[in-house]
């Protein structure tokens, strides 16, 4: 695996979300290199996530990009792999609770402001300073991309 620096990683993941990509695809594109992915295939493999899922406001997009990391990091190649299995879903919850510790949830609509979680339409919104000041994901994107960083450098082992 590449070696990567994670503080870095967290100040990408930010930019990224600042300059258009959804929750989801800021955090996992800000280590898809580590994998030496495609980046076209990475945004097209995390896209769907943003908002919670598709916009429905479930499951925040930067948890799910966590979870996907930890596919690539605790893969599962053969279905039977009960072990594997358990190493992945353990992981993934124990990044989910780190971001619990965090931010309360790792639901979209309770980390949103009322008026956005009520949101669901599939049309995003206009990314505009307004929407930035009022918009609490970057922090979910930073701490997402740190406790992803930590767990890619075997620190949640």
């Amino acid at each position: 695996m590449k070696e990567f620096d994670i503080e870095e990683r967290v100040k990408l993941a930010v930019q990224n979300f600042e300059s258009g990509f959804n929750c989801a695809q800021s955090v996992f594109l800000a280590y898809s290199d580590v994998f030496e992915l495609n980046l076209d295939m990475a945004k097209q493999m995390s896209v769907s996530f943003g908002g919670g899922v598709g916009r429905m406001r479930e499951v925040c997009g930067t948890v799910s990009a966590m979870a996907m990391l930890a596919g690539f990091k605790y893969p599962v190649l053969d279905q039977n792999d009960q072990e594997a299995r358990t190493k992945n879903y353990g992981m993934v919850q124990k990044m989910a609770e780190l971001f619990k510790e965090q931010h309360g949830t790792i639901i979209c609509r309770s980390l949103l402001p009322a008026a956005e979680a009520s949101q669901t339409t599939p049309a995003p919104s206009a990314r505009t300073a307004e929407y930035y000041a009022k918009r609490p994901c970057s922090k979910y994107v930073e701490t997402a991309a740190r406790i992803a960083g930590r767990m890619l450098k075997n620190e949640l082992d």
